[in-house]
């Protein structure tokens, strides 16, 4: 998680004045300094943003768990309860800080609500729209002068068998290409299983093993990939678990399943619409 706090003496914290965020204090060093939480997008399109608790003082991060990583929000605008990354800040002494959030939702309670409530009638079907008559004398349309012309077909993609772990990465590699990326090269960061590739505006895992991708492996990636500011894509040989698969489609992460000929199979609608 990028460290978003800043000192006090800058007047500015992105597009939020200092005077308007709280000061953070370090239990270790002392040393104050100004946070903004992060904001993330829901599902319905609006930003989610925790707020931030003032009265409550910051938790040293000694060990993590990984269940504790994560809050429980509720969207502003659709009421939405959705899995977000606690905020953090880390401090120049090298102490990790937990920030306090005022609107942790209860995460057995937001289950609850998912349930409908029994015998609750269902809505009625929206009404048709209503024809226009058209006059008996209307002109016919003229058609345009220059109509735009149909793009090209796109070249088709040329697999390559996939043997080994190095083959599954040339099959990737390769499709990416065919998509349109370029300057692809290993990732900085090491992903928690795979291989991890870069390009310009995207970060891609691949996983060779013979394990389907947990939701684990799924939610790191799309966490790396928020604190790059890039999109995120998955390629396994292996398939997807079906708490993983349910976790993409929330965060709009295209899943490919790769085939023993090289060839990248859409798993979701994503991938669906990356590939068009």
């Amino acid at each position: 998680m990028p460290c978003r706090g800043v000192d006090p003496e800058d007047r500015w914290v992105g597009r939020c004045r200092v005077d308007e965020c709280p000061p953070v204090r370090c239990p270790a060093c002392r040393r104050e300094r100004f946070y903004t939480a992060p904001s993330y997008p829901c599902a319905c399109g609006a930003t989610v943003a925790p707020c931030l608790d003032p009265r409550t003082a910051p938790r040293t991060v000694a060990h993590r768990a990984w269940e504790e990583e994560w809050v429980t929000l509720s969207c502003p605008a659709c009421g939405r309860h959705g899995r977000w990354p606690r905020p953090e800040l880390g401090c120049p002494c090298g102490t990790v800080l937990w920030i306090p959030v005022s609107d942790v939702v209860d995460a057995s309670a937001s289950e609850q609500e998912r349930i409908p409530a029994p015998n609750t009638p269902p809505l009625p079907p929206p009404a048709p729209p209503a024809q226009v008559p058209t006059p008996a004398h209307a002109e016919p349309l003229v058609p345009a002068q220059n109509p735009p012309r149909p793009s090209p077909p796109r070249r088709p993609f040329h697999p390559v068998a996939i043997r080994t772990a190095r083959d599954a990465v040339t099959a990737t590699v390769r499709y990416l290409r065919w998509l349109g990326y370029r300057d692809i090269r290993r990732a900085d960061q090491r992903p928690t299983s795979g291989i991890g590739l870069s390009a310009r505006g995207l970060l891609a895992q691949v996983d060779p093993s013979a394990r389907p991708a947990s939701l684990r492996d799924v939610e790191c990636l799309w966490l790396t990939a928020m604190t790059d500011s890039t999109d995120c894509v998955y390629f396994s040989l292996a398939g997807y678990a079906p708490e993983a698969r349910a976790r993409a489609d929330s965060l709009t992460i295209p899943l490919f399943f790769l085939d023993l000929t090289g060839t990248p199979r859409p798993v979701n609608e994503a991938a669906d619409a990356l590939d068009a």
